[in-house]
């Protein structure tokens, strides 16, 4: 007999939703470090420690940015497999082989 493959539908749909929700608040701290870099930038807050934290954020930013790309992708990757797997499309669930 071929091993059965089950899936609990809701929780996996509430782990897209929680990538979504991750991304969400990456995104939003992507955001207000690019906005206090600009703040610190147009400041004269840029000596030594300003010119630091500076450095660290213009760092760290894109870093940010990739990983809620990253979680944004997997919440549509996830939904998009269980709605295969719904539809009994093995193919269209393989997206994690």
């Amino acid at each position: 007999m071929p091993d059965q493959v089950y899936m609990d539908i809701p929780v996996v749909r509430n782990i897209a939703n929680q990538f979504g929700q991750i991304g969400e608040v990456l995104k939003t701290v992507a955001q207000a470090l690019e906005m206090l870099g600009n703040i610190l930038k147009s400041n004269a807050f840029t000596r030594i420690v300003g010119a630091a934290v500076i450095a660290f954020i213009d760092f760290v930013k894109p870093y940010i940015k990739q990983m809620a790309d990253k979680c944004a992708e997997l919440k549509k990757d996830v939904i998009a497999s269980v709605d295969a797997y719904e539809r009994g499309d093995a193919q269209g669930a393989t997206r994690f082989y």
